[in-house]
């Protein structure tokens, strides 16, 4: 028909993707829950019935930020625990990587055995690039061998391209969090202490300097934490654990 608009069966299918990821990040509340739907889709889009791990380095360690299944987290532990496996490979080497059949051990021999052992029998590793470099993989894994042909590939490696923002975003995200939460711990402690050291320079009519002394003798000598001593100070005088203090409002 003249001016008919050919489908683009390739092209709906990457639509679909991106649709299905911002689906997954705007309807998911916290990071943890955004990381393992990601798992989830992932697994869906590259093969029904398969398994998918997200791996990250953190703090110079690898681990799973999330998995569509427990079965995924075990094997990629055993990846980390034996420092090999196609999930390194594709993060040290930048590319993709897969095992046909686990029960072959003509490579990667004693991940193949014990992949094999949690029921898996074919995987396939996809890196994570950020600026260019990989900074993860995704890592699938079947239950049955040779499933992942070269459309599953593309599929697994046109989702990591996708993806690779969004699960960065989320680690950063994560990190900025843990880090507002130890700020607010160490002001909490802070708090305490102060207010320990004020009750003891009036019970034992010293200075500051001398005060802190006294609580951080008992901290040492009783192996417990500056904090604990601090709280249990103000509960002997007050007759209550520690409380925040109130919000300021302004009049």
């Amino acid at each position: 028909m003249a001016g008919a608009v050919l489908a683009d069966p390739a092209g709906e299918s990457a639509a679909d993707d991106i649709k299905d990821l911002q689906d997954v990040l705007v309807n998911t509340e916290g990071i943890e829950q955004f990381l393992h739907g990601l798992a989830v889709l992932a697994a869906r889009i590259v093969n029904g019935g398969i398994s998918c791990g997200i791996t990250m380095r953190s703090n110079g360690r690898l681990v799973t930020v999330a998995c569509s299944d427990p079965v995924a987290a075990q094997v990629d532990e055993v990846q980390y625990q034996l420092d090999d496996g196609p999930c390194l490979h594709a993060m040290r080497h930048g590319g993709t990587v897969g095992i046909d059949d686990t029960a072959d051990m003509s490579r990667w021999p004693e991940f193949g055995m014990r992949a094999f052992s949690h029921g898996i029998r074919s995987c396939l590793a996809v890196p994570l690039n950020a600026a260019g470099r990989p900074a993860g993989a995704l890592n699938l894994y079947a239950r049955t061998v040779s499933a992942f042909g070269a459309k599953e590939a593309e599929r697994a490696e046109k989702f990591a391209a996708n993806a690779s923002g969004a699960v960065l975003l989320a680690m950063r995200m994560a990190s900025h969090a843990a880090l507002i939460e130890q700020l607010r711990s160490s002001l909490t402690s802070r708090t305490v202490i102060d207010q320990a050291l004020g009750i003891v320079m009036a019970r034992e009519r010293c200075n500051q300097g001398r005060a802190f002394e006294i609580l951080r003798s008992a901290s040492q000598n009783s192996n417990t934490k500056l904090r604990d001593i601090a709280s249990a100070v103000i509960t002997s005088v007050s007759g209550e654990p520690p409380q925040p203090p109130p919000a300021f409002e302004e009049d």
